[in-house]
């Protein structure tokens, strides 16, 4: 089932957003039985490089979420997903573009990690110990951290 609450960066935002074209964005949230995350670099020469992500990128024309984000995570990180589904859907409108994320739980994969766009990778638990992270990202680790009983506030 889909949660689709959107969340928008900040109010003031919302008309500028409103003139701009959504891109979007499959997103990956890999999960491992501890309930550790896998979150990787932002990879350098791209906005927001060094910044720590949910591994993902652009849905190309035609493709469905599942799709663009097994083709996504076999580019950046060398796996193979299983079943993927939609679990969240939230905007960000960031300086260079304005996206809609679709965050999917991942919990089979198969392959070994290889960091295919020179980014780091770091498997971690509530708190975060990386930083800074991307602000996209900030509601979702919200509803990951509501989800285990604890609280989340971003740096």
């Amino acid at each position: 089932m889909v949660d689709s609450a959107t969340i928008s960066a900040t109010p003031a935002s919302t008309a500028a957003a409103a003139e701009r074209k959504h891109t979007e964005v499959a997103v990956g949230i890999l999960l491992r039985a501890d309930g550790a995350m896998l979150l990787s670099t932002r990879p350098p020469g791209k906005p927001y490089a060094g910044y720590w992500e949910f591994p993902g990128g652009k849905l190309e024309a035609g493709e469905t979420v599942e799709q663009a984000l097994r083709r996504e995570l076999v580019e950046e990180l060398g796996v193979t997903i299983g079943a993927a589904s939609v679990w969240k859907i939230t905007e960000h409108d960031y300086p260079h573009a304005l996206v809609r994320l679709h965050w999917c739980k991942v919990w089979e994969w198969s392959g070994e990690f290889e960091m295919r766009e020179g980014q780091a990778m770091e498997w971690q638990q509530m708190p975060l110990t990386v930083s800074p992270v991307l602000p996209g990202a900030y509601p979702v680790l919200q509803w990951l951290a509501e989800e285990r009983g604890l609280e989340y506030s971003p740096e």
